[in-house]
């Protein structure tokens, strides 16, 4: 059966995306955002949870925060509908985050860290996404549950944060996506 394709209007885009909020909650999934550089970054990352339904959004260390006219022209609104809030000192989130039984995981390549695609996180949990250069704090390491990495067959070793977060960031969402249809059948 061949069905024809047509790109949807900008009203037809808003009306789809109304009605399938309506039925849509926010996902058992924090992130962290651990001394992001770029507001560009920062906001292209709220874009990108807004997209998800990331259930918060902490802003650590020199990450910068809303209001900003930087973080908004990427955020493009998102700022204003994810649930965030800013913290200077990201250990003492992440230990408070893990004695309520969240499971820290880290988006980081280390020594044991494992495939992203491989890899099924445990509700609640809280992605922890490093500086653009430096990549996590150190001091955070201890704290994790598990680390994960993307794959590179190229010569660079990273894609930029906000990309890697993405990409991340839809499979975590995949994989509650699976566990809520195969809990529902």
């Amino acid at each position: 059966m061949i069905v024809s394709m047509r790109k949807l209007t900008h009203t037809e885009l808003i009306a789809r995306q109304q009605q399938q909020q309506a039925h849509l909650s926010r996902l058992p999934f924090t992130v962290v955002l651990n001394n992001i550089r770029s507001l560009h970054n920062v906001g292209s990352i709220f874009r990108t949870c807004d997209g998800v339904g990331v259930g918060k959004l902490w802003l650590c260390g020199i990450t910068g925060y809303p209001p900003h006219q930087r973080l908004a022209q990427t955020a493009l609104g998102a700022e204003r509908e994810v649930p965030w809030e800013y913290r200077k000192d990201v250990v003492t989130l992440l230990k408070e985050m893990k004695a309520d039984g969240c499971q820290i995981v880290l988006l980081e390549q280390m020594a044991g860290s494992f495939p992203y695609d491989t890899f099924t996180p445990q509700p609640p949990v809280c992605l922890v996404v490093g500086n653009e250069i430096e990549g996590v704090s150190s001091g955070i390491v201890p704290l994790c549950d598990a680390a994960i990495e993307i794959e590179m067959a190229g010569l660079k070793n990273s894609l930029n944060v906000s990309v890697a977060f993405g990409v991340v960031a839809y499979h975590f969402r995949s994989c509650f996506s699976r566990k809520t249809t195969v809990n529902s059948s």
